[in-house]
């Protein structure tokens, strides 16, 4: 596999997708330490319109003719398929071509204190709960988050010390190319079943990030997960377990939850109090992210008041509960959950969100992902009092295997419950004016693009 030599910054580097939020860092850290850069996108983007600002050639549209003869390195996404013109003009030319993730595992490398967060749930806020941690501690680090974290303006940071945090994403085994001190697993659940045959597959997955944790590092995971000792068995460092569990190192007690479903709580580390925690984030499923952090801070020595402060001031990432605004007196709230475990999470905390009637419109991520886990998603999506479906976001994917969202909706009646598929967005926008009222909730939900539904009558 080809390395970059860091110290040569005449090299000139091309990224397929630049747009990308986890491309765009790569980017813009390889600008910072004056190297060329270019790259290409289906569309521009204020991600893209920022990096051409910094000096990147960014170009609209994948063609051959971007692959030019000054080109050293080529690094590439996981959506890009071998018929993509410019993948295809690389190898012609034989330029080296590294993925995201083999080329973010050598970013990794030029840190003392890389931390990698992994799991099916939770990565970006986790992500950006240790981000705000580390900043409040004056660590300086590196920043390189999955989604937009308000207190940085973006999804990247640029640090001068040791410390490199990253989100490490478990689709195409792309987090097995990584090279973490520290690691963060939340969860492992049944997703990605376009790339991994099943569950087992994917705890295969995890297990192998796991034993990534060097003899001087730490893996601090969830001890609540199903047969923890299979994931754990060949991790060389130490490890530290968080959770609901009477048996896990860090747990919380006390819990009480405000009028927005922000818990308090007291942490406690193998029974002995740490302190009282209050989040700035909704829903119970966020205490337990919290403990994971808290578990962080400690191997970091970093003072309680300093992560209490963290945890209190994060008030959230973009599209993570996200309070967008009021519409006729209804409250619009967007949620990236797309999986039926993050869905059933987000509706139970929206449950105990001051509203009169929940509304939530959801479009499904994927034909493989809707029809694989069809089951769980009705039975998720029926915690709502009303459910409008949009059209499936097909990502990546071009065979619909035969659903739609009526087969979804459908699947939903039949358990006794209600749900629509009014039509495009703009039948969809025209539907909640008609039936959204003072007092209700609604939530904007999925992957893909349905936060515009909400945006769109937010303008109106």
């Amino acid at each position: 596999m080809y390395n970059l030599d860091f110290s040569d910054t005449e090299k000139h580097v091309h990224f397929i997708g630049i747009g990308g939020i986890s491309m765009s860092t790569l980017a813009e850290l390889l600008i910072d330490r004056g190297f060329k850069v270019s790259g290409s996108d289906s569309t521009p983007s204020p991600i893209t319109d920022s990096l051409s600002a910094m000096g990147a050639v960014i170009n609209i549209g994948q063609v051959a003719e971007n692959i030019t003869d000054d080109i050293d390195l080529v690094i590439m996404t996981a959506a890009i398929h071998e018929d993509n013109p410019e993948l295809m003009a690389a190898r012609k030319k034989e330029v080296p071509i590294l993925t995201r993730a083999q080329f973010l595992g050598q970013v990794m490398k030029l840190y003392k204190y890389p931390c990698a967060i992994a799991g099916a749930h939770g990565k970006t806020t986790v992500t950006s709960m240790v981000s705000e941690l580390l900043i409040g501690a004056n660590a300086d680090p590196t920043l390189s988050i999955g989604g937009i974290l308000p207190s940085i303006g973006g999804n990247f940071r640029l640090g001068r010390s040791e410390y490199f945090v990253t989100e490490a994403c478990e689709y195409t085994n792309s987090f097995l190319s990584f090279f973490p001190k520290y690691e963060i697993i939340l969860n492992i659940d049944a997703d990605h079943l376009d790339f991994f045959k099943d569950l087992d597959d994917i705890r295969s997955s995890f297990r192998r990030f796991a034993a990534l944790v060097p003899g001087d590092g730490v893996l601090i995971i969830n001890g609540d997960i199903e047969n923890l000792s299979y994931i754990t068995e060949e991790v060389k460092g130490r490890i530290i377990t968080f959770g609901t569990g009477e048996d896990c190192d860090y747990t919380a007690s006390d819990i009480v939850y405000d009028d927005m479903a922000r818990a308090s709580f007291t942490a406690k580390n193998k029974g002995r109090e740490i302190g009282r925690f209050t989040l700035g984030v909704p829903g119970s499923h966020n205490v337990v992210n919290a403990l994971s952090v808290i578990a962080l801070a400690d191997v970091l020595s970093i003072e309680l008041p300093v992560v209490q402060k963290a945890l209190s001031s994060f008030t959230g990432s973009r599209r993570r509960f996200e309070v967008k605004g009021s519409y006729n007196g209804a409250t619009v709230i967007d949620d990236y959950a797309h999986h039926p475990t993050e869905i059933r999470a987000t509706l139970s905390t929206a449950l105990t969100y001051p509203h009169k009637r929940l509304w939530c419109v959801f479009q499904p991520h994927t034909f493989t992902r809707t029809k694989a886990l069809m089951e769980e998603f009705a039975d998720a999506l029926s915690l709502s009092d009303n459910l409008v479906l949009a059209p499936i976001y097909p990502a990546r994917e071009t065979d619909d295997l035969g659903i739609s969202s009526e087969t979804l909706a459908e699947r939903i009646r039949e358990k006794g419950h209600q749900a629509v598929c009014p039509g495009d967005f703009s039948d969809i926008e025209k539907f909640f004016e008609k039936n959204l009222l003072p007092g209700d909730l609604l939530i904007t939900m999925g992957a893909g693009d349905i936060v515009k539904v909400g945006e769109n009558l937010l303008s109106k």
